[in-house]
Order: C-alpha cells, then sequence, then structure tokens
C-alpha cells in the first residue's frame, strides 16, 4: 500500500475514531471462521489491523469465504489459480466477493466498500461484513458452514402463519357479514330518522290583525 503520510486535522481525527472501531477479539473469532471455513492453506495473518488487512486485500480468501458457502457447481466468484497482482485485479476481485456476498443476503448497510480494505479506511466495516455473512451462513442451516455456530448470532427469521382451506373460507365469510353490515348503516345514514315536522306558514303570509292577535 502506497505511503499516503500523515493525516492532518479533521481527517486524522476521524480515522483515529475509525481505527478504534476494530475489534482484535473479533478479528480471532473471524480468523478462526475464515481458516475452519476454508481450509489450512489460506493461511493466518499476523495479529492486528494491518496484518488482517494484507491477508484479506487480494480478495482471493474472501472468495474461497462465500463460494464455501454454496455447493459445487454453483460457485460464484471465479478464483484465480494464482493471487493477482495488478491493483485493479485484485479490487476486482474484491468487488466480485461484495457482489456474492450481496446475493447471499448480507444487505447494503452491512456491506463495506472496496477502498474500506484496499486502502484500510475502515476495517472495522470489514468485519461487519463478515459477521453479517457468518450470521446469515448459521441461520440458513442449510449444511455448508463450517465452525462453531455460537461464533455467531442467528439472524430474526419472519415466520408466516400458514392457513388450511376451510380457515380461508371462514375468514371470507367473516369479512362478508362486516362488509353486509357495513353497507347497511351507510344505508341508514342515507335516510333522515328524525320526525318530520308539521309545516308552518311564514310570518309574512299572516295579515295585520292576525299577527296582532299573534303578538298580545
Amino acid at each position: 500500500m502506497a505511503n499516503k503520510g500523515p493525516s492532518y486535522g479533521m481527517s486524522r481525527e476521524v480515522q483515529s475514531k475509525i481505527e478504534k472501531k476494530y475489534d482484535e477479539e473479533l478479528e480471532e473469532r473471524l480468523v478462526e471462521w475464515i481458516v475452519v471455513q476454508c481450509g489450512p492453506d489460506v493461511g493466518r495473518p499476523d495479529r492486528g489491523r494491518l496484518g488482517f488487512q494484507v491477508w484479506l486485500k487480494n480478495g482471493v480468501i474472501l472468495s474461497k469465504l462465500v463460494n464455501s458457502l454454496y455447493p459445487d457447481g454453483s460457485k460464484p466468484v471465479k478464483v484465480p489459480e494464482n493471487p493477482p497482482s495488478m491493483v485493479f485485479k485484485q479490487m476486482e476481485q474484491v468487488a466480485q466477493f461484495l457482489k456474492a456476498a450481496e446475493d447471499y443476503g448480507v444487505t447494503k448497510t452491512d456491506m463495506f466498500q472496496t477502498v474500506d480494505l484496499f486502502e484500510g479506511k475502515d476495517l472495522a466495516a470489514v468485519q461487519r461484513t463478515l459477521m453479517a455473512l457468518g450470521s446469515l451462513a448459521v441461520t440458513k442451516n442449510d449444511g455448508h458452514y463450517r465452525g462453531d455456530p455460537n461464533w455467531f448470532m442467528k439472524k430474526a427469521q419472519e415466520h408466516k402463519r400458514e392457513f388450511t382451506e376451510s380457515q380461508l373460507q371462514e375468514g371470507k365469510h367473516v369479512i362478508g357479514l362486516q362488509m353486509g353490515s357495513n353497507r347497511g348503516a351507510s344505508q341508514l345514514a342515507g335516510h333522515s330518522i328524525l320526525p318530520r315536522l308539521p309545516h308552518t306558514q311564514p310570518c309574512s303570509s299572516f295579515s295585520p290583525g292576525q299577527a296582532s292577535r299573534l303578538r298580545h
């Protein structure tokens, strides 16, 4: 990675806060899972943020990880025999992993950006993506997850209620009764229920004598 020199001002403060989010204990768990999931040939990184970044930077291990969650014959990412050495090829490999992770079910809010890993901008975001991927794998429980299921929390699953045909018909009957009741109320509302008052003659139609008697 190119030496960009020190960061100054607000950017240095922001970067410092981001680095503090990085969890070294979580790093150990993720490394352990990746090794168990992919096999020992992926090796192990040097401990710490930099070692973790270098280990995953070219995208090959990440691609092997997401591929291991799919059955043979439907691996989503093509992994080159020789790790890519050119920068754009490495970034392309990481981008393929991100696309496959999203297709697997990782939400966009849990997804890191390529530069977060490649330039070390936010390795905590990389950890978040891997945790989300592991949680999905444990939740799916389709036989492709390897490792201790307690390493990750299962994601909440939607519980869909299934109804029998008789229950559906009964529901339609209740709805029909409610609609009939509402229709009857609407019809009543269209008719006045107040008693009709007798017709009264306006004062202006009385003769002067009648009007005088009414005042007295």
